[in-house]
């Protein structure tokens, strides 16, 4: 007598995935805009680093007028010369330089440090000139790329990686099993993986220049990392963890890379935050090791490695706890399959 009412009720309730999925969908694509699109339009300087050149009383008036036009919008630095501006531009501990002389003043910009910053600082200092009644020369010291000046390339490059490594990480551990084959399979796919987007975006696109085995090297780090974060997660935490790592690597890490403009140009502290997430790391070492010969690239390949140490942990104690029959949220492990088996046989 009680089998109709529990047809009835179940006939009800599979209404609701239907109606859950939608708003769940919907309520993820909103979360996306807000991820990609907020950043974007509150981009502006915010204690951008750069450099002044002058005699003292000049370069404190030139700072003061500087911050009267831009409040907040600089980090100045007074250099002793040029050619010590010059050498933190190279560095990257300055996005450019002004350097007033009595020809007049010379802005000095870096466009593969960020094709954004550069224009942005080409215009402040010919309107700093204009004040002053003097000359304005723009120097480009470390230009992008001719066959792409702009630098879309690596902008554009930028979410290929990240959601590469999220679906590599995804996929290894819904069809691979074991740690030590996981781990193989993530390896190889990141060197294969990155060697290919380093040369495509040196050889055919013409964004990157340098040494090709240093940017495929940065690139094979990034896609490692990524992978293995996202693996580690999922094979711990499963559907969760997948969650997780798309929270970690696409809704924050990808908009928060400042990658399209510049760290120093996203609302504070997410331009810091970004900086320590994959997408933004990788970035940031492909862009130092491809156009300034490796300056500056302790901290990305650092905040790499921890990440990919971090996923590789994760997947060791997934692996051990599938080994001690514990329950992990890894749906591919070793022992899951002859757990089933026996639940399905107790059932018979």
């Amino acid at each position: 007598m009680s089998e109709p009412a529990t047809t009835h009720a179940t006939t009800h309730e599979s209404w609701r995935p239907v109606f859950g999925l939608a708003v769940g969908l919907a309520l993820v694509v909103s979360a996306m805009l807000v991820a990609f699109g907020l950043p974007a339009l509150h981009t502006a300087p915010r204690d951008l680093p750069i450099a002044v050149v002058a005699p003292p009383a000049v370069a404190e008036q030139l700072t003061a007028g500087l911050e009267r036009a831009q409040p907040g919008a600089f980090d100045v630095t007074v250099a002793e010369s040029q050619d010590a501006a010059l050498q933190l531009i190279r560095d990257r501990e300055v996005y450019g330089a002004f350097v007033v002389t009595a020809d007049g003043l010379t802005v000095d910009v870096a466009s593969a440090a960020s094709p954004t910053v550069a224009p942005l600082l080409t215009q402040v200092g010919t309107a700093a000139a204009t004040q002053q009644g003097v000359t304005a020369t723009v120097t480009d010291v470390v230009p992008t790329s001719v066959d792409d000046p702009r630098g879309i390339g690596l902008s554009a490059g930028a979410l290929p990686i990240a959601l590469g490594g999220f679906m590599a990480g995804v996929a290894t551990t819904l069809l691979v099993r074991g740690t030590g084959r996981r781990l193989a399979a993530m390896g190889t796919f990141a060197v294969v993986a990155g060697v290919a987007m380093a040369a495509i975006l040196e050889f055919w696109f013409g964004t990157l220049s340098g040494n090709f085995a240093a940017t495929a090297a940065a690139a094979v780090l990034g896609i490692l990392a990524t992978g293995l974060t996202v693996l580690g997660l999922e094979s711990l935490l499963g559907k969760a963890g997948i969650a997780v790592g798309a929270l970690l690597v696409v809704f924050l890490g990808n908009p928060l890379s400042g990658l399209t403009s510049a760290p120093e140009m996203l609302p504070q502290p997410w331009g810091a935050i970004g900086q320590l997430l994959p997408p933004g790391a990788t970035g940031t070492l492909l862009r130092n090791v491809a156009f300034f010969d490796g300056a500056a690239t302790t901290q990305p390949i650092l905040v790499l490695l921890g990440w990919a140490a971090l996923g590789a942990v994760l997947l060791v104690i997934s692996g051990l706890r599938s080994r001690t029959g514990q329950p992990t949220g890894d749906p591919g492990s070793d022992e899951s399959v002859p757990a089933e088996q026996a639940a399905v046989a107790a059932r018979a």
